[in-house]
């Protein structure tokens, strides 16, 4: 749903924004929202031509959330969490762009969003003490603060393949897929990835596609999604307590509490059955209710090596042919360790005959030619060629885009050797700038709209503090930035994440610093240090 755009910005205007916020999508909507409730005036500059963030670009077959609808939605509006009906457990990515699109109109938002605009710089003025935004448009405005609500998987990784432009058939990415149908009735595919995006396609492109080949590097852990229609009853009980649901929420580490309560004993304290018994329950739960089963099982070697059993078995049961289940069993990472899928059907798919899979690790991709694929000394032929190769997680778009803070300090510099915020949130040396969601924060490890909201939150209370003690800017001091990183650090090596090739600790681009991204230790106890750092009025950080 897109309305006519908004007026231009106010270019070369003396009077600045009071914020501009970088993405329309979670987080950037409801940045929008509490500014504008603030009385603040506010601009937001998206590169999509609608709302959505990675629910507008991710339009893939089979996108989808894997966490339950209910608790995957905005918890700031009790009238919005009543009236909106979802029509699947988890959503799928048109409904979830349909409560996005609603949310924006039902509280006004769109006529400050300015779309198919991207930020390409943002430099903090230290005489003015504002920041100088320009775009890809060719508009060009100050604000007193600067919000990047630019997400955690928005840069897709590029096609690290020659020859793409001598193929003769047509080449797709999960990330930037077509809005209109894409149809493989009677085509050979071939699918070059395993990742979440690739799980959810695969059943659904093997049904339509002549043949289908998938092009496998490392296999990964998947477990049912366990999709379906909302159960009128589960919607009833939880509209009708939805209070202590988001209560629960907010004090738990992953964010999921609707179906399964998360586990809070040992893995190796309850006896095998015990353990066996839990794990089933939660397999047949569905989506990532294994995130929360058993409290060690990602820091103790011993503990996931029970769960790692229990999902090589369960994979192994789902394919009859033995050599292709064991080239689809993870065998060289701990269950958890890089980011667990959901999927429906997706291990069956390859009990299909008109499938194939393809172990690249043995033999890699060569090239692509103009008839297909070359690996190893075959050529796949093929119709459509499918990238589903990941994203530059966490760090990527705010790398791309020329940031500077005092005395012309380059983004790219201060993160040279891995990211650095306080918190996740808020950059040394860069006053006024807030990240939602960051590298050093618990991030993708939790609800992403609850965390989203709780950083927005956050940033608004130092906006509000700034206000009201008459101050002009907020940064974080470097030695307590510092003193963060080397505690998301400490945290990461307790942890068993470091065991893995993955883009948690930036694997999967070549020349980025191998560090852990995401904090470790628990929405619950993040949201502690960060909700003692508000209440103590800023310690960490230099006001002025």
């Amino acid at each position: 749903m897109d309305a006519s755009p908004p007026p231009s910005p106010d270019k070369g205007s003396s009077t600045p924004y009071d914020a501009v916020v970088v993405g329309a999508g979670i987080a950037g909507l409801y940045m929008l929202h509490r500014l504008r409730q603030a009385g603040l005036k506010a601009i937001c500059f998206e590169a999509g031509e609608g709302v959505g963030g990675t629910w507008y670009w991710n339009r893939y077959p089979g996108a989808a959330c894997d966490f339950e609808s209910l608790e995957y939605s905005y918890s700031f509006s009790t009238e919005l969490e009543q009236d909106w009906k979802w029509s699947t457990r988890m959503a799928r990515q048109p409904e979830i762009l349909a409560y996005l699109n609603h949310v924006t109109d039902r509280f006004d938002l769109r006529r400050d969003i300015h779309f198919s605009t991207r930020v390409s710089a943002a430099h903090f003025d230290d005489s003015s003490q504002l920041w100088a935004i320009r775009t890809d448009q060719g508009d060009s405005i100050s604000a007193r603060h600067c919000v990047m609500a630019t997400g955690c998987l928005s840069t897709p990784t590029p096609i690290a393949y020659p020859g793409a432009d001598r193929f003769k058939g047509r080449i797709l990415r999960t990330a930037f897929w077509p809005k209109e149908p894409v149809d493989f009735t009677g085509l050979r595919v071939g699918v070059v990835g395993t990742g979440s995006s690739a799980i959810q396609a695969i059943p659904i492109i093997a049904e339509q596609a002549a043949h289908l080949t998938v092009f496998q590097r490392t296999p990964n852990f998947s477990v049912p999604a366990g999709n379906g229609p909302m159960n009128p009853d589960d919607e009833r009980r939880v509209k009708a307590s939805y209070a202590d649901l988001r209560a629960r929420e907010w004090d738990s580490d992953v964010g999921i509490c609707a179906r399964l309560a998360p586990e809070t004993r040992r893995a190796l304290d309850v006896s095998d059955q015990e353990r066996e018994a839990e794990y089933e329950k939660r397999w047949a739960a569905g989506g990532l209710y294994f995130y929360c089963s058993f409290v060690d099982l990602l820091t103790d070697k011993a503990a996931n090596a029970t769960i790692t059993a229990f999902a090589q078995k369960k994979i192994r049961e789902k394919v009859k042919d033995p050599v292709v289940a064991e080239r689809l069993v993870p065998k060289d990472y701990p269950f958890g360790a890089k980011r667990i899928c959901a999927d429906t059907g997706y291990y069956e798919t390859y009990n299909r005959d008109n499938v194939r899979l393809v172990d690249v690790k043995a033999e890699p991709i060569r090239e692509i030619v103009p008839e297909g694929l070359k690996v190893g000394n075959e050529v796949h032929e093929l119709d459509v060629l499918i990238f589903a190769t990941g994203f530059d997680a966490m760090t990527g778009t705010l790398l791309n885009i020329d940031i500077r803070g005092r005395d012309e300090l380059a983004f790219k510099d201060h993160w040279k050797e891995g990211p650095r915020s306080l918190y996740g949130i808020m950059p040394s040396g860069f006053p006024n700038l807030y990240i939602t969601t960051g590298p050093g924060s618990p991030s993708v490890l939790y609800n992403m709209v609850l965390g989203n909201q709780y950083h927005v939150d956050w940033i608004m209370g130092c906006i509000e503090h700034l206000a009201s003690s008459g101050h002009t800017t907020i940064e974080a001091k470097p030695e307590p930035e510092s003193a963060w990183r080397d505690t998301v650090n400490a945290i990461g090596k307790m942890t068993l994440f470091g065991e893995a090739s993955s883009w948690y600790m930036g694997d999967n681009v070549p020349g980025k610093p191998r560090v852990v991204l995401p904090y470790l230790g628990g929405f619950r106890s993040y949201k502690k240090i960060c909700d003692e750092e508000a209440e103590r009025g800023y310690p960490s950080c230099s006001i002025a």
